[in-house]
């Protein structure tokens, strides 16, 4: 797996305890992280940030992550980015697969379930470059 250092982590969920728990223990294991609040705030910064992979929360107000895990994978800029769908509902998980999440996490999570996700991704982009 590349240097953690060198990966950077956008989290998108409405729930900012969330984000910045989930974004304190990945910084502790080496990663930079780009948070966002919100499905259309965090499509942005997908964009223009280029993330090498993305948490992202199903259920939030607005857009739900699912409809913004489909517009992540139709633009060609984003479409290659490993997707980790968040869910406290079990009955997501299809349709995240189906949208094109590489992993789906079911809340509450054990913060190891989510970082070995994460690793993963990340060493699958390494293989793949």
């Amino acid at each position: 797996m590349g240097n953690p250092k060198s990966r950077t982590i956008l989290m998108i969920d409405d729930d900012r305890d969330i984000v910045d728990s989930t974004c304190r223990r990945l910084e502790n294991e080496g990663y930079r992280t780009i948070a966002a609040f919100d499905a259309e705030q965090g499509i942005d910064s997908a964009v223009h940030c280029k993330p090498d992979a993305i948490i992202l929360d199903v259920r939030m107000p607005g857009m739900n992550g699912i409809n913004a895990l489909t517009q992540l994978k139709q633009r060609a800029e984003t479409k290659p980015i490993p997707v980790v769908m968040l869910s406290a509902s079990v009955v997501d998980q299809n349709s995240c697969l189906d949208a094109g999440a590489r992993f789906f996490i079911k809340k509450p999570y054990l913060s190891k379930h989510l970082l070995a996700a994460v690793d993963t991704a990340m060493g699958e982009i390494d293989k793949n470059r």
